[in-house]
């Protein structure tokens, strides 16, 4: 059925006319994001836990720590706001 599947993008191989390419590396013409060269988890479809390791591992192996820490930082904030909206009682965790 294909319910749950992303469709992979077209892609042609457009050549202009009038272009010379001794020396170029590669096409002009090629559609690529600016840091995919930099990530690994850009690229094939490798289901949800291929590209949570891949995530993982890159979050494991990034030099900005402080990246790292302000990810954290933001995780750990929404998480607290989304228990604030479901009215979880925090008291559980704070024994007398």
């Amino acid at each position: 059925m294909g319910l749950l599947k992303t469709r992979k993008n077209k892609k042609f191989s457009y050549t202009p006319r009038y272009f010379d390419n001794k020396g170029a590396e590669g096409s002009p013409f090629e559609i690529k994001h600016k840091f995919d060269a930099y990530r690994k988890t850009v690229g094939a479809n490798k289901g949800l836990k291929g590209k949570f390791n891949d995530a993982w591992d890159d979050l494991k192996n990034n030099p900005d720590k402080e990246a790292n820490r302000r990810i954290l930082i933001i995780v750990a904030i929404l998480l607290l706001v989304f228990l604030f909206i479901i009215d979880f009682d925090l008291s559980i965790f704070f024994s007398k």
